[in-house]
């Protein structure tokens, strides 16, 4: 035993896994390999099949059970967070989880994960950046990467090491409820962007020690699914039908990219490829990923996701595996995650699962360890909490939500002269929060009002406006008297969701909206229209009647940054990264004269 810990201490105090002149993570260390090795001579089967279990800490039965079973990670699933939601508490419960893993014979540190996709957007406090959609109108790489480095800081300083970000979706069928998650409907845009948020995120000059892990998602392709395929007969988790020649020229690219760029770990997608479960696929995890593209890090499976594949449990299990999942997410909350130990182990000692396989599983989860820093610095310091939510995160997020409004229709009403007169601002989304931000945040599917700590666009306009303005808020537009009357903003917009729960058989603007609109149109005010929504929407039909129409997207807490292009202080950049048809359900792929606003535009 002795050795064992000299072994360890060596690791902990002078194992340095980065190149000193690069903030980037790169694979190739025969010292990495070396050591990788020696570790692995040193475990039993079950601290590997451990280690490639991950659970969501909910549903931990005891906090013992991380030293127990030697549990490879933890991770935070929306709405998984500390008893009170506050940073300080984040980081005393990842410093609690770490200690009781320390307390395992090996000693190999957990590696803990959570959706941090706009922001450490789980955590009351913290900046909310927009969502990808938004980011992809501001085609704007060095925003995106500090985006990611501020993500990465907030993160780093709760202790969490592994960020489920970024999405290199591209979808095309805008009735999915993930629509928001991609940064364009066009591959490349998608590569240049998802590459400039991996080289932020795991930007190893901004940790205390240890670089946050990203994770490349949903491999593969999963904005390419056919309609009526997925759940409920729409969209989400259905069949991509696509020939592997077309997958290696439309899809592979972007994500090559992302490993060339040294992204650490891959999320497998829930979706099908010609039937298949890319989670049973070993043709596209182990023969494309892992052999064709040289992706080194290790492939993580999404939440419950290889329950999906036919069969029972064990057999879910032994086909994911040999696919060339390394890591489980079991959650706990569906199946228990010691009954997949429990099968884990039976696959292996029946010889449905080789133990060549979990070598090779456990390898490249403990390389991933060793090249983030985490085996150095398994504990983290309460000394970066106040970069969380700061100031200068506040203002990047602002910049990101003024470059990333798209201005669709301008007749003379913008900008508005910050010392107007009468200003009615209405719409469900004037004031919230909540909607501002869309879903996975705070919670999984999001929420409404004041969810966390930010702006919201009535509060920026607020500020913006001359003192003498006379400004009236009314949600719904009644009980305005028009003897005054000038212009109204109106905010409208999606209700937040998360996944399949946005998936929709028409992408219609809220009856209610339109009524708020109509209403202060009756009136005699000229209406800016800003439009809150995870997709373009089926607008054609009302656009003629709007003085001016801005999407907003989903720009998150800063909405300051609105105000910022109704008045004039900024000029409108943004432009769409999707093209916008004139009937919305057509998708990206609509004929070029089905198209009411073509990809690119932007006033």
């Amino acid at each position: 035993m002795k050795q064992v810990f000299t072994f360890f201490a060596f690791i902990f105090f002078s194992y340095s896994c980065n190149n000193e002149k690069s903030n980037t993570i790169t694979f190739s260390s025969i010292e990495i390999d070396q050591k990788v090795d020696s570790i692995i001579s040193l475990m039993n089967l079950d601290e590997k099949v451990g280690q490639m279990t991950q659970i969501d800490q909910r549903f931990l039965d005891t906090i013992s059970d991380i030293s127990t079973y030697t549990i490879g990670s933890l991770l935070s699933g929306g709405g998984s967070t500390p008893k009170i939601n506050k940073p300080d508490e984040w980081l005393k419960m990842y410093n609690r989880y770490q200690k009781e893993a320390m307390n395992s014979r090996l000693k190999i540190p957990l590696v803990y994960g959570i959706d941090a996709v706009h922001g450490h957007n789980n955590v009351v406090g913290a900046t909310i950046f927009p969502h990808n959609i938004g980011l992809g109108a501001t085609r704007n790489e060095e925003l995106v990467t500090e985006i990611g480095k501020a993500t990465a800081i907030a993160v780093n300083a709760t202790g969490i090491d592994w960020t489920f970000a970024p999405c290199l979706t591209n979808p095309k069928d805008y009735r999915w409820g993930r629509t928001y998650e991609g940064f364009s409907d066009d591959p490349k845009l998608v590569a240049r962007l998802g590459v400039a948020s991996i080289k932020g995120i795991q930007d190893k000059s901004i940790s205390n020690g240890k670089s946050v892990i990203a994770c490349a998602k949903h491999f593969i392709g999963d904005g390419n699914t056919e309609f009526g395929t997925g759940m409920n007969g729409l969209v989400d988790r259905g069949d991509v039908k696509m020939s592997l020649d077309s997958l290696r020229k439309e899809l592979v690219p972007k994500y090559q990219e992302s490993i060339d760029a040294g992204v650490m770990t891959v999320m497998a997608s829930y979706n099908m490829w010609n039937g298949i479960r890319c989670h049973a696929s070993k043709e596209l995890l182990t023969d494309l990923l892992k052999d064709e593209m040289g992706f080194q890090g290790f492939v993580v499976s999404d939440w419950e996701a290889i329950d999906q594949i036919p069969g029972d449990y064990k057999s879910d299990i032994e086909i994911s595996i040999n696919a060339g999942i390394d890591m489980v997410m079991v959650s706990g909350e569906g199946q228990p995650y010691k009954k997949y130990i429990r099968l884990l182990k039976e696959n292996v000692n029946e010889g449905l699962i080789s133990m060549e396989r979990i070598d090779d599983a456990v390898s490249r989860i403990l390389k991933v360890k060793l090249l983030s820093g985490l085996y150095e610095n398994p504990f983290v310091e309460n000394d970066r909490l106040n970069l969380i939510g700061s100031d200068k995160h506040r203002n990047l997020g602002r910049q990101a939500v003024r470059e990333s409004i798209v201005v669709l229709k301008n007749d003379g009403m913008l900008p508005i002269s910050k010392n107007i007169n009468n200003l009615v601002v209405a719409g469900r989304g004037a004031d919230n929060i909540g909607m501002q931000c869309g879903g996975w945040s705070i919670a999984w599917q999001g929420g409404q009002g004041r969810i966390t700590k930010g702006t919201s666009i009535l509060e920026g306009i607020k500020k913006t406006v001359a003192n003498n303005t006379n400004l009236v808020y009314s949600i719904d537009g009644k009980g305005v008297d028009n003897s005054n009357g000038e212009v109204a903003i109106v905010v409208i917009g999606e209700d937040p969701y998360t996944e399949w729960f946005g998936d929709v058989e028409k992408v219609e603007i809220n009856n209610e909206d339109l009524k708020t609109i109509q209403r202060l149109k009756s009136k005699g005010y000229r209406v800016m229209v800003l439009l809150i929504s995870g997709r373009p929407m089926n607008i054609s039909n009302h656009i003629d009647g709007w003085d001016g129409f801005a999407s907003l997207w989903l720009p998150g807490t800063e909405g300051i940054g609105v105000s910022d292009i109704l008045f004039g202080d900024y000029s409108s950049t943004g432009k769409l990264s999707f093209p916008w048809p004139i009937q919305v359900e057509d998708g990206a792929l609509s004929s070029y004269d089905k198209i009411l606003f073509d990809r690119g535009y932007g006033l």
